[in-house]
């Protein structure tokens, strides 16, 4: 079984050694410094975090303001606070204005489970990956923040950088070198694609070995940058197994699996089943429940994925 370690204090750690590498980065924080651990980045640079308290909408404009000035500022809040109610200053202040500003959304989908449907962020990626010059990026496991967090900071334009608030398996080691905007081969497959991004890649993973033992031999391809999407992979995956599987935290509308669709129907059109939540609220509860009940069980994807290989043929 795979380790499990929390995201968000790999976030912190991560932050901690980007603020050593490159001077010209600072954090800003909702007042929300220490459930997603950029507390860390506080206590090793008090000159470089600015707390702009409660007040989403103004934690964008100053971390515009300061990208403005020449700093690389990481603005921390909740993922559907910055998805919501700082929609506004995201889409005309930083996209429009295409700002160097990278928005680092803490407990995305339904890992604030217990906060309720209202702290849920299941519709932020569809929100984000439509506006123009944004760039999505959901790291699948704790390697991932690190190795992708100095990317994130050297590249130009706004970031939306998806976290979850809980444990996740430790899927990569340290020769996993992830860039942004290319899929990764995370295992090789004939019958089936599946195509999963954050704490899903490690349910796909799982699916996998089921389908195995049921003679299915699936692809697994991570997609940790929602946008750009690797369009390329994706159509090899297409081309190479006839049909694909995505699964998300998120709702099966304007997400990963919209993504993905709308690039096979363009360029080669096969099956594609999307897992993830079927466009409700989820209710409040532990976690992993809350995944089982509302699409994004482990044998959601087994099942989607026969469903893709029945429907090939």
């Amino acid at each position: 079984m795979a380790e499990l370690v929390l995201m968000r204090k790999a976030y912190g750690e991560a932050l901690v050694q980007l603020g050593r590498d490159n001077p010209d980065v600072v954090v800003l924080s909702a007042d929300v410094s220490n459930s997603d651990f950029s507390y860390m980045f506080q206590e090793a640079f008090p000159d470089r975090f600015f707390n702009v308290g409660i007040a989403e909408q103004c934690l964008v404009d100053v971390a515009v303001g300061l990208a403005y000035s020449g700093k690389i500022p990481f603005a921390n809040s909740f993922a559907f606070l910055l998805a919501t109610r700082a929609l506004e200053m995201v889409r005309t202040h930083c996209c429009y204005g295409e700002a160097n500003v990278k928005l680092m959304a803490a407990y995305g989908g339904v890992s604030d489970s217990f906060d309720g449907p209202t702290h849920h962020a299941i519709t932020d990626i569809a929100i984000m990956r439509s506006l123009p010059n944004m760039t999505v990026v959901v790291p699948s496991d704790t390697v991932a923040v690190a190795k992708l967090l100095p990317q994130v900071a050297d590249w130009r334009g706004p970031v939306y950088f998806r976290m979850n608030r809980n444990e996740v398996p430790v899927l990569f080691d340290h020769t996993y070198e992830p860039q942004i905007g290319k899929a990764v081969d995370v295992r090789q497959g004939r019958d089936v694609t599946l195509i999963g991004t954050g704490l899903m890649l490690s349910r796909c993973l799982e699916a996998a070995e089921i389908l195995a033992n049921e003679g299915i031999d699936a692809q697994v391809l991570e997609i940790h940058t929602i946008k750009p999407l690797d369009a390329d992979a994706v159509v090899r995956a297409a081309r190479k197994t006839g049909a694909l599987v995505t699964a998300e935290e998120h709702n099966i509308i304007g997400g990963l699996g919209a993504a993905v669709a709308e690039v096979v129907s363009d360029a080669y059109p096969v099956p594609v089943k999307r897992v993830g939540i079927p466009d409700r609220f989820a209710e409040t509860g532990p976690y992993a429940a809350l995944l089982d009940r509302y699409g994004m069980a482990v044998m959601d994807v087994v099942q989607a994925a026969r469903a893709a290989v029945a429907a090939k043929k």
